[in-house]
């Protein structure tokens, strides 16, 4: 008798091998059209080619004080520091992370919807989009611990059930980001490269891994045929506080410790298209809770 069951196709494997791969990217990047929102052709090209699209001092002087002061409140409250979703550093008690923070604040939940940024999202998915995700990342001078090479998208299919590479990033920065502060780095053009990782999922394994992940992350000689064996780059996101950078969710980047006196902060926004929304996980026992990985699919208003 055939089964009435349909194995799910899964285009991506990772952590099912004890050998890593590199796989080709099987869908677009660059869903819209000029027509479909702000960017003209020459940015839509720049995204689908490099992974990624900076765009410089989106948000005025007083709009990021504004939203910095909220920053900053919220990171002395201390209901906020004792919440699940407020993650510190693996060393110290500093803030590393809050999580969820466009369904907590206004302020965030205003900023998500901010046409600057969501027609962006939308233009570049195709499609409604809503919040998969959303944090702020805190970089403290002198003590902000860095993350280490990885594409947001091996996590969040392996672990969230993530089906599709339809989703994208876009970080505001709070403070000015130079070379010596811990910016981002990325890897033009490695989004479209899958690198798969080796290793299986532990049981609740976002506890460990939002603040130090090492599950989930490329090895060193897949790192290096990415980048050196196929001819690639590392570029430094540097600017001004104020700017977006929007990137893929399997762009490779990463990283560095702050070593400096100047703090680096940044809100990241993840836009999911509608049409993609989360299955079961590919990859792990269970799926992260809720403030990691939205279920609920409702799309982001339109200004």
């Amino acid at each position: 008798m055939a089964s009435t069951e349909t194995a799910r196709q899964d285009f991506y494997p990772t952590r099912v091998s004890d050998r890593p791969q590199l796989l080709e990217r099987n869908e677009p990047v660059t869903r819209g059209g000029v027509d479909d929102g702000p960017l003209d052709r020459a940015a839509l090209d720049a995204f689908d080619r490099d992974g990624y699209l900076v765009l410089p001092e989106v948000f005025s002087t007083e709009e990021i004080a504004g939203i910095r002061g909220r920053l900053d409140e919220l990171s002395a409250d201390p209901t906020v520091r004792a919440d699940e979703r407020t993650i510190t550093e693996l060393e110290s008690d500093e803030v590393r992370s809050i999580f969820e923070i466009h369904k907590t604040d206004p302020t965030f939940a205003e900023l998500s919807a901010d046409p600057r940024v969501a027609d962006v999202a939308r233009q570049l998915l195709g499609s409604d989009v809503y919040i998969h995700q959303s944090r702020i990342n805190v970089k403290p001078g002198f003590v902000g611990k860095g993350f280490w090479w990885h594409s947001d998208f091996e996590t969040w299919h392996a672990e969230d059930g993530m089906p599709r590479m339809r989703c994208l990033s876009a970080s505001i920065t709070l403070t000015d980001n130079y070379p010596h502060n811990g910016p981002l780095m990325v890897v033009p053009g490695s989004h479209r490269t899958f690198v798969t990782t080796v290793g299986q999922t532990p049981e609740d394994h976002y506890k460990a891994s939002l603040k130090k992940q090492e599950v989930g992350t490329p090895d060193h000689d897949s790192l290096h045929e990415l980048i050196v064996g196929q001819g690639r780059e590392i570029r430094q996101l540097t600017g001004r506080a104020g700017s977006v950078v929007f990137f893929d969710c399997n762009l490779m980047h990463a990283s560095s410790e702050n070593q400096t006196p100047f703090p680096r902060s940044n809100v990241f926004l993840v836009y999911n298209s509608v049409d993609n929304a989360l299955e079961e996980p590919f990859a792990a026992p269970s799926r992260r809770p809720e403030f990691a990985a939205a279920t609920e699919w409702t799309p982001v208003p339109r200004a």
